[in-house]
């Protein structure tokens, strides 16, 4: 008995499918989206990097001998990084997937290169990116918090405090994520350097940004003491996502970051990163975009998202209820609230078209609102400010947010860490959070201020609960 044959969507049809999809998400272009996205506002850029990306889609970066175009890309990608933040050392370098990754395989390496260090231990400035908790999680390394000064900088007196006969790592940032500021790297490297341990910048954000900026703070590879050095080019560099790179001040550490394993009767296995088949897209569209827009377009682009941050830190200053939080050194801002909640102004603002990234508060770290700034900021921040002005009047008339006692009551009662899917659906069922405002638009306010009246631990695990549920089919 034959079966009628299933007809076979259209490539077009596909495809509107995947845009009507798209529909639901935040703008990547035109520069309201002020976290996540880093946009040129060049469409030669993007289609350079369309174009590359889809000549490389299906080469993989598996096996170098099988595909010599990746290395030839590779080199050359991190041949250009390591010129401009490699101190004049030859470049010894990884291209990855991301500042994850990048900071994961620096972890491993340091961890690797002290074999004789039973239960190591990695020293990080509380600012420091959750890349390198993650990376001691996944390699079995304790970490050792440090504090921050009144500018919200790492300090190296706190740093070398905590550097015992275990610590194979310490970190610096250039800048933090959560305010934005530089971390002292000349002192925190030098502290390190006397002890005899490795230290790694983390400039993934701000890496392709300082060095075009008049007088930046130093910290690459420059600096003595500084051992390695992560920057993304999905960032600053204006790639698509999926390209970072780490550089080494030397080949034998890179070296500890790889994985060999020769014990099975397959084919020999040589990773330089976590990933072992990749597609050799993200590479070839790194190299073709920083061939296309060179060395002189990045100093103009750094400058003009540069510019867009300083004016953004000026109208919030004229802002009756908003503060900037710490320095800003380079193209991030944090804004604080005194008499307003920010995470109410958070949500009108996103429903004025401007989206900022809520960041909780932590220690001596107060809640705020994260604005990452690039270069197609500049034709949208007058708006921002004019939208975050009226945001803020906004959120003053509606009073700070109020968690319903209903929630309170119902994660007081449950015991947060062993709770599974079924039991957070209920939890949220029966206790009045809600993910939109009375007309319908996004609002996660209330959620955020129940976030955070838990602990880092409990914080921790409803985010694991609410994104296994998130990802349920």
């Amino acid at each position: 008995m034959s079966r009628a044959r299933q007809r076979t969507p259209s490539v077009e049809s596909v495809l509107a499918e995947l845009r009507e999809l798209r529909a639901g998400d935040l703008p990547v272009r035109g520069g309201t989206t002020w976290a996540y996205v880093y946009d040129s506002g060049s469409d030669s850029a993007h289609e350079v990097a369309a174009r590359a990306y889809a000549e490389m889609l299906d080469v993989n970066g598996l096996d170098p001998t099988a595909f010599p175009s990746v290395v030839t890309l590779e080199n050359s990608v991190v041949g250009t990084a390591a010129g401009l933040l490699g101190g004049g050392v030859p470049g010894a370098g990884i291209f990855t997937s991301g500042g994850t990754e990048s900071c994961l395989l620096a972890v491993k390496a340091a961890r690797d290169a002290r074999p004789d260090v039973d239960r190591p231990q990695l020293v990080l400035p509380i600012t420091a990116h959750p890349a390198f908790h993650k990376g001691a999680a996944y390699l079995g390394l304790e970490v050792v918090t440090t504090a921050v000064d009144e500018a919200f900088r790492a300090d190296p007196g706190a740093v070398a405090a905590a550097v015992t006969d275990r610590t194979v790592l310490v970190v610096a940032s250039a800048p933090s994520y959560p305010t934005g500021t530089v971390d002292p790297v000349p002192a925190i490297a030098a502290a390190a350097a006397e002890r005899g341990v490795l230290c790694h910048v983390d400039a993934c954000i701000g890496g392709w940004v300082l060095p075009f900026l008049p007088g930046p703070p130093p910290f690459d590879l420059a600096v003595p003491g500084v051992t390695s050095l992560s920057v993304d080019l999905h960032k600053y560099a204006y790639a698509p996502k999926g390209a970072s790179v780490l550089l080494f001040r030397d080949r034998a550490l890179r070296r500890k970051a790889y994985f060999a394993y020769a014990g099975w009767p397959g084919y020999p296995v040589i990773n330089p990163t976590v990933q072992s088949a990749k597609s050799a897209g993200p590479v070839a569209a790194a190299w073709a975009v920083l061939e296309h827009v060179g060395l002189d377009g990045y100093r103009e682009l750094a400058r003009d998202a540069r510019s867009a941050l300083l004016a953004l830190a000026g109208g919030v200053a004229g802002i009756d209820g908003l503060a900037v939080l710490g320095v800003p050194d380079s193209t991030l801002l944090a804004v604080a609230g005194s008499g307003v909640d920010v995470f109410v102004v958070a949500d009108e603002l996103r429903a004025r078209g401007f989206y900022a990234q809520v960041q909780l508060a932590l220690g001596p770290v107060p809640r705020s609102l994260h604005f990452s700034a690039h270069s197609a900021s500049r034709s949208t921040v007058d708006d921002l400010v004019t939208a975050l002005r009226e945001a803020t009047a906004a959120a003053r008339r509606l009073g700070p947010v109020v968690v319903p006692e209903s929630a309170t009551a119902a994660v007081a009662a449950a015991e947060v860490s062993t709770l599974d899917e079924d039991g957070f659906a209920a939890l949220l069922a029966t206790s009045g959070l809600t993910f939109t405002d009375a007309a319908g638009r996004p609002s996660f306010a209330v959620v955020n201020a129940l976030l955070e009246t838990l602990s880092p631990p409990d914080r921790e695990a409803v985010l694991r609960l609410f994104l296994s549920v998130l990802y349920t089919p």
